[in-house]
């Protein structure tokens, strides 16, 4: 393995690394009820949309995981 792959490698782990820590950060900030305080009934149809929202971010970061790893 020559020094160009060794870069290019470390490169990528670390371009994974902090695509994860941001998926992981904006999940939890779209999922959080507490941020906004949210109690009305249509606020709360709203967050119910919201962890729609974080669900499916969190699924699409499982994809990213899964395609990343070919």
């Amino acid at each position: 393995m020559n020094a160009n792959q060794l870069i290019n490698m470390i490169a990528r782990m670390f371009v994974r690394k902090a695509m994860r820590f941001g998926m992981k950060a904006g999940s939890k900030t779209l999922s959080s009820t507490e941020i906004a305080g949210r109690t009305t009934p249509q606020d709360q149809r709203r967050n119910n949309s919201v962890n729609q929202d974080a669900k499916r971010a969190r699924k699409a970061m499982r994809m990213t995981k899964k395609i990343t790893r070919l």
